[in-house]
């Protein structure tokens, strides 16, 4: 059996092509997390206008909960690539176990608070009656499998954090079929299988995530052998909480951020009207799609800086950085052209709404301009996480949305309508990319140096 060292892969060989191979199948691993949402809205869609309120309902109490497992997943991340640099078979072991027992109380705790604030929670939330009642159907169900939903976002964190992306992205994306396929027959009740409507969909979501579970966990215990409770004791443990929580706190704050700031602009467009919102929801949409490589290397770049930084190869570090920060720009660059020019047909995939269409067009001619230098905040951001500064990452994340973004957007909507709102976003993200590639370079020098 290799040593630690031996399989931290990322300190040794060509980066360029590790950063290119590792980046590819984690944008499919993305990319399946985006079908997974699309999937569940279109068949639950067909149900009625209810049945959609019920399940966008879902949402943001959902979007809080990952993105608390996706925190922890960084935090594990973090810890886990640079004990692999530094060849600590101990810490990997243990980093990779506690990692998962602390995912387990957060399961059992939240799944509890959840199950017994449904009612109370959605109320506030502005549900009731018929879609009260469908919200809670959808949402016993969640937390009763919320184990399957958790565990593999901090498993496959900790795997990536190996240096392996191919494993998460492929069983992502098969989890995502399976649920394509699962969806309907339980939604609908084809063949077999009994009508569940807004309940089969949940039923479809765990069942599909309990793939991405078993494969997690058997990759973790079998393959890679970093699963143990042998010769550990309670404080070893906490002290391992902390620094995942170190990190994984801020990071889970961070991934709420920008929802948050989505938010207020949309209520800021919809004082413009309701084109404005439609127009820009479905840019954001396709927006999503178009950044999956540049977010998806921006991932990548966790591990490759956590393992060279564990092993004091800081050579590498400013290459990997170097590299990855010009490949975003090109690809920012291409895309903006391809945008520009291609701006209505685009939007026209979108919506038949002249004023819609007008309002997306818009969109891609202003913000993708700018889209390499969001790859660089993203970059900087998942490297300082990976460099154990995770509050930079967040007070960059704060800065961006609240201190540029919307006061921004709030002083160009007054000057420039819709434009004004979008050419916020390109002085925003310039402005924070800059800084955040200019903090990130000065941790790394004090740590050189």
């Amino acid at each position: 059996m290799k040593s630690i060292s031996e399989r931290a892969v990322l300190t040794e060989g060509n980066l360029k092509k590790q950063i290119l191979s590792l980046s590819i199948p984690m944008m499919f691993g993305m990319l399946g997390l985006s079908i997974f949402n699309i999937v569940d809205t279109i068949y639950v869609g067909r149900l009625g206008t209810k049945a959609l309120a019920a399940l966008s309902f879902t949402f943001p109490v959902v979007l809080v909960l990952n993105s608390i497992a996706l925190g922890m997943g960084v935090g594990a991340s973090s810890v886990l690539a640079r004990a692999m640099g530094s060849g600590d078979h101990h810490k990997v072991i243990r980093y990779t176990t506690d990692s998962l027992t602390l995912s387990f109380f957060f399961v059992v705790l939240f799944a509890l608070l959840g199950e017994i604030t449904i009612d109370p929670l959605f109320r506030l939330l502005g549900a009731r009656g018929e879609i009260l009642d469908m919200v809670g159907r959808y949402m016993r169900i969640w937390y009763g499998g919320m184990l399957f939903v958790v565990f593999p976002m901090v498993g496959n964190s900790a795997i990536r954090a190996l240096g392996d992306t191919k494993t998460p992205g492929s069983i992502m994306m098969i989890a995502a079929l399976v649920n394509m396929v699962v969806d309907p027959l339980l939604i609908f009740g084809l063949g077999p299988f009994p009508r569940l409507e807004i309940e089969g969909a949940a039923i479809a979501t765990v069942f599909s995530r309990s793939i991405t579970f078993a494969v997690a966990m058997y990759v973790l215990i079998r393959r890679e052998r970093l699963i143990s409770f042998r010769g550990t004791s309670l404080g070893e443990m906490v002290e391992s909480w902390k620094k995942i929580l170190f990190v994984g706190g801020p990071a889970a704050v961070t991934r709420i951020i920008v929802p948050v700031a989505t938010g207020i602009i949309t209520a800021l467009l919809a004082s413009i009207g309701t084109e404005a919102v439609a127009g820009f929801g479905a840019a954001v949409k396709f927006e999503r799609f178009a950044l999956l490589f540049v977010m998806a290397m921006a991932t990548v770049m966790a591990p490759f800086v956590g393992q060279n930084f564990g092993a004091r190869k800081f050579d590498r570090i400013y290459s990997g950085i170097r590299f990855s920060s010009r490949l975003s720009m090109l690809i920012g660059a291409g895309l903006f052209a391809l945008m520009f020019v291609f701006a209505r047909p685009l939007a026209s995939l979108f919506s038949s709404d002249g004023g819609v269409i007008a309002v997306t067009s818009l969109y891609f001619r202003i913000v993708p301009l700018v889209y390499g230098m969001q790859g660089i905040f993203n970059i900087s951001s998942m490297i300082l996480n990976a460099l154990n500064k995770p509050i930079h990452a967040t007070l960059l994340s704060i800065l961006q949305m609240f201190i540029l973004y919307v006061p921004l957007a709030i002083l160009g909507k007054k000057i420039l309508g819709t434009a004004g709102v979008f050419l916020a976003i390109v002085i925003s993200y310039t402005a924070s990319g800059l800084l955040s590639h200019y903090v990130t370079k000065r941790v790394i020098d004090n740590h050189a140096g």
